[in-house]
């Protein structure tokens, strides 16, 4: 070729679009019908979703007739609006499938239910077997799931399949945790391809953050009826989830999202990054609580990576902030303002308007954090005189990215997606 660019073993040339699938296309517009159906809890009638999906009224009638046959959406009953035939109303039919969620967090595992509506069936917690053999874990979660699926007493035949989140780096491909911050031992561990053979399951391996994103785009706050917002999740690590008309940004190798090195404190602490003061050593619970033996409100601990006892010292500052200790409050709010900073960082480059708040240590800090972060912030926004961001606490609890895990395999099953349409590249 003339401009030195090829096409060698199918792949494209640069700057090319793919053509559209046309084949695809009816199970795409089905996907269409279904997400429309499920983000409507109140039921849509056949007229409106032809207006909402723009799709023919004959078109919206044989795909509704294919839903209903699988029992994914039921009639509802009647409705009158003006003159006419009562329009019949459709809803989805949650119990039709079901999803298993992990969340494998450095502190405590969790695992859930979710039916096809997004709500939690069941709910499953153990502190995390740390310093163990990953076999001893793999061992621990497939008990566990195993006691979920059993206690729920579901059709297993409905369970569509199960998603893993867990801490990042992780390999999307080999479907393994790449030497994850306080998991010692767990080095290119082929978790996902585990689990899948010894639970029987369809499974899916997703970074925590994505995940807890994808719990908000199908269950969460009014926030994300949009589809564009960050996820800000505060666990034993620190990250951000990026959805943009909602879709979940993943970057090249589903490891988008990692904000530890961002400075937030001028000559803070020294990070293994060969930085000092990032987000990784400053705002993490670790950190946080580091910052309260500093200043004699807690006594020291052992060691930094007894997760456990981590968790627990923050559990006790943030109740004694929350009884009105000053210096309790003094670290919370010091916390905040610096993840502010962080979050001035990401939405002077996105351009955001949307934040929530979310993860297994949310509910502890959350009071101090919303009465600081939303100021800070503002306070370094580049466009604060064009347009506010709202910012709030996520509403699906400390089980947010066990939900997202398992709202992952519904998501891949019935959202639709734009790539789907897309011819796969040749091969040579």
């Amino acid at each position: 070729m003339s401009d030195g660019a090829h096409t060698e073993r199918g792949v494209a040339e640069p700057g090319r679009r793919r053509g559209t699938n046309l084949p695809a296309m009816a199970d795409f517009n089905q996907l269409v019908i279904l997400d429309a159906v499920r983000r409507s809890p109140a039921g849509l009638s056949r007229v409106e979703l032809a207006v909402l999906t723009g799709l023919s009224a004959q078109t919206v009638t044989n795909i509704t007739r294919r839903l209903l046959d699988a029992a994914l959406i039921v009639e509802a009953g009647k409705e009158s609006i003006g003159p006419g035939k009562p329009r019949t109303i459709l809803r989805l039919n949650p119990p039709a499938l079901y999803a298993v969620g992990v969340h494998l967090d450095p502190t405590v595992t969790t695992a859930v239910l979710l039916d096809l509506a997004g709500d939690v069936v069941l709910e499953r917690r153990i502190l995390t077997p740390l310093g163990q053999h990953p076999e001893t874990a793999i061992d621990a979660l497939v008990e566990m799931v195993e006691g979920v699926l059993t206690d729920s007493a579901v059709d297993r035949a409905r369970v569509a399949g199960m998603g893993i989140a867990a801490p990042g780096p992780i390999d999307p491909i080999a479907g393994a945790l790449v030497e994850p911050p306080h998991l010692p031992g767990w080095h290119s561990v082929p978790l996902r391809d585990e689990l899948s053979r010894r639970l029987g399951l369809v499974t899916v391996l997703e970074k925590d953050v994505a995940a807890a994103t994808i719990a908000e785009l199908w269950a969460g706050t009014p926030a994300a009826s949009t589809g564009s917002f960050v996820f800000l999740y505060l666990g034993t690590g620190l990250g951000a989830g990026l959805a943009i008309n909602h879709e979940v940004v993943r970057g090249s190798l589903a490891n988008a999202g990692e904000i530890g090195h961002i400075v937030v404190v001028e000559d803070g602490p020294p990070c293994w990054c060969g930085l000092r003061g990032c987000v990784a050593v400053t705002c993490t619970p670790e950190a946080i609580v580091r910052d309260a033996i500093a200043e004699g409100l807690l006594d020291s601990l052992d060691s930094g990576d007894d997760t456990t006892a981590v968790d627990a010292a923050l559990t006790m500052l943030a109740a004694r902030a929350e009884a009105g200790e000053a210096g309790a409050v003094a670290v919370l709010d010091r916390a905040a303002a610096r993840i502010a900073r962080a979050l001035a960082v990401i939405a002077n480059l996105l351009d955001l308007d949307r934040i929530v708040l979310g993860g297994p240590i949310w509910n502890r800090v959350a009071d101090r954090f919303v009465t600081i972060i939303p100021a800070e912030l503002d306070r370094m926004r580049a466009a604060r005189s064009i347009h506010p961001v709202a910012i709030g606490g996520t509403t699906l609890g400390d089980a947010v990215a066990a939900m997202g895990a398992a709202s992952l395999v519904l998501d891949r099953w019935f959202s639709p997606r734009t790539e789907s349409l897309l011819l796969p590249s040749s091969s040579a």
